[in-house]
C-alpha cells in the first residue's frame, strides 16, 4: 500500500510541476490569441501526462530495456495525442470564432434594423400626422373657400405620394437585403437611360431652381437591367438636386475605360465631411453639415443604389470635388 501512495504521490508531483509551469505561460501569453492557447494548453496537458507516467516509472526502478520500451510508447502516444488534438482543436476555434462572427453579424444586422424602423417611423409620422389634420379640418368645414380646399388637397396627395415612395424604397430594399433581387442582364446603352432619367427629373430641378446638365454623347453600353439603371440614376439625381442649393448646378457624365463603362453625377452640396465619406450608402443616413437632411425620403435612396449596382457585379463610391461631391458608377462592359 505504501508503494502505491508513493507512485501516486510522484506521478502527482510531476504531473503538478508541469501544469504549474504551463498555467505560467499560458499567463504570461494572456494577449495572445485563442489559437495559440489552445495549442499550449493541449501541449501542457499531454506534458503533464508524459510527466506523471515517467516520474512513476523511476520510481518503479524499471529495467533499462523496460524504460526505454516505456519512453518510446509514450512518445509515440504523446506525438499522436498531440497531433490530433491540434488537428481537431483547431477546427473546433475555428467553428468557434465562425460561430462568434455570425453572432456579432446578427446582432448588428438586428441593431441596423431597429435603426430602420425607427428612422422610417419618424418618416411615416410626420406626413400621417400632416394628412389627419388636413382631412379633419376638411371633414369639419374648417376650411371651405375653394383655393384651401384645392390646396389641402394637393397636400394631402403630394404627402401620399411621399409616403408611397417610402414605402417603394423599403420594398425595394428588402428584395435587395434578402437577395430576392432576380436581374434580367442585357446590353443597355446608358445613354438612353440618362436621356429619360434626366426628362424624368427635370421638373423636380427646375422647381427647386437647380440647373440640370448631362453630357451629349460619350455614353457607353454596358451589361445590366435598365429599369434597375435607371432606379440608381434617378436616385443619384434626386439626392443630388436635393442637396444643392438655388442656382447650383448637377451634371450628368458618362464614359468608358478598360473595366467598362461608368458614369457619374456631380453635384453642388458644399462637400461631405470625410468622417462621413465611409458612411453615406449606409441605411438611414442622411449626412450633415452641408447635405442638411430637410425634405429627406428615408435616407434608403443611396443604400438603394449601392445594393442595386453590386447586383449588376459594379461598385459605387463617391468622393469631395470642388464645391461638392461625385458618384461614381462603374459597370461591366455590355
Amino acid at each position: 500500500m505504501v508503494e502505491v501512495l508513493l507512485t501516486f504521490a510522484i506521478a502527482l508531483a510531476g504531473s503538478l510541476v508541469v501544469a504549474l509551469l504551463g498555467a505560467l505561460v499560458l499567463h504570461r501569453m494572456r494577449n495572445r490569441s485563442v489559437t495559440v492557447h489552445l495549442y499550449v494548453l493541449l501541449a501542457v496537458t499531454v506534458a503533464a501526462v508524459l510527466a506523471g507516467v515517467l516520474g512513476a516509472a523511476w520510481e518503479m526502478f524499471l529495467s533499462a530495456h523496460d524504460l526505454r520500451v516505456l519512453l518510446i510508447v509514450l512518445g509515440v502516444a504523446g506525438v499522436v495525442s498531440l497531433g490530433v488534438a491540434l488537428w481537431i482543436g483547431r477546427g473546433l476555434v475555428a467553428d468557434a470564432m465562425w460561430a462568434a462572427e455570425v453572432r456579432l453579424r446578427e446582432q448588428a444586422a438586428e441593431a441596423h434594423r431597429r435603426e430602420l424602423v425607427a428612422w422610417v417611423s419618424h418618416d411615416l409620422r410626420t406626413p400621417l400626422a400632416g394628412v389627419r389634420a388636413m382631412a379633419e379640418a376638411l371633414e369639419d368645414g374648417v376650411v371651405s373657400d375653394a383655393s384651401t380646399v384645392a390646396e389641402y388637397h394637393r397636400r394631402i396627395r403630394a404627402e401620399a405620394d411621399r409616403m408611397a415612395a417610402l414605402v417603394d424604397d423599403l420594398f425595394e430594399l428588402s428584395r435587395i437585403n434578402a437577395g430576392a433581387l432576380r436581374l434580367t442582364l442585357e446590353a443597355v446603352a446608358l445613354g438612353d437611360v440618362v436621356s429619360d432619367v434626366v426628362a424624368g427629373v427635370e421638373p423636380v430641378a427646375a422647381a427647386r431652381q437647380v440647373r440640370l446638365v448631362a453630357a451629349p454623347g460619350g455614353w457607353p453600353t454596358v451589361r445590366g437591367s435598365e429599369p434597375e439603371l435607371a432606379r440608381v440614376l434617378g436616385n443619384l439625381l434626386r439626392n443630388a438636386i436635393r442637396h444643392t442649393g438655388v442656382d447650383g448646378t448637377v451634371t450628368v457624365t458618362g464614359g468608358r475605360d478598360d473595366g467598362g463603362g461608368w458614369f457619374a453625377v456631380t453635384d453642388a452640396c458644399g462637400g461631405i465631411p470625410e468622417t462621413d465619406l465611409p458612411r453615406v450608402f449606409d441605411v438611414a443616413f442622411r449626412g450633415q453639415a452641408a447635405r442638411t437632411p430637410a425634405g429627406s425620403s428615408g435616407g434608403l435612396g443611396l443604400a438603394i443604389v449601392r445594393g442595386l449596382v453590386a447586383a449588376h457585379g459594379g461598385d459605387v463610391a463617391v468622393s469631395n470635388v470642388s464645391g461638392g461631391c461625385r458618384f461614381l458608377v462603374r459597370l461591366p462592359a455590355a
